[in-house]
């Protein structure tokens, strides 16, 4: 099984996407998962109450299924899925599928999650990394 940790470095196009995410402000915490794949980041100076096990199993198991079931029911009649946003006890998780998986950032409770989306989401546009929803094609 793939794994990467915090200090171990990415592709150049995941560094930036994460550099990007940073760069926005306010971010603690980011992370991009495809397939098997996790690449964790984190503010210089976070100090955190969760672990680098748990984030990981968090990316890799829990947060795809949770875009999964919140995808499906998104794609019957409410044109998709933007983002998923959870809110922990100190700060929120804010959760968005992109090209190859998904993004996951850690904010502060004060945060605007739907205007990081969007700008989010632009980044993802600009990288060419956004998710682009599968054209039906089972019942023609």
């Amino acid at each position: 099984m793939a794994r990467t940790t915090y200090d171990q470095p990415a592709s150049y196009r995941a560094e930036r996407l994460i550099d990007g995410i940073f760069a926005l402000g306010g971010i603690g915490y980011v992370a991009l998962c495809s397939g098997q794949e996790v690449v964790l980041r984190a503010a210089p100076g976070l100090v955190s109450t969760t672990t680098e096990e748990t984030n990981f199993y968090e990316e890799l198991l829990v947060n795809p299924t949770l875009l999964k079931l919140a995808s499906q029911r998104a794609n019957l009649d409410c044109e998709g899925l933007r983002y998923i946003a959870i809110g922990y006890g100190k700060f929120v998780q804010v959760i968005m599928l992109m090209k190859e998986g998904h993004v996951s950032m850690g904010v502060s409770r004060k945060t605007n999650t739907g205007e990081l989306a969007a700008h989010v989401q632009s980044l993802l546009e600009e990288q060419g990394q956004a998710w682009e929803s599968p054209r039906p094609w089972l019942l023609g």
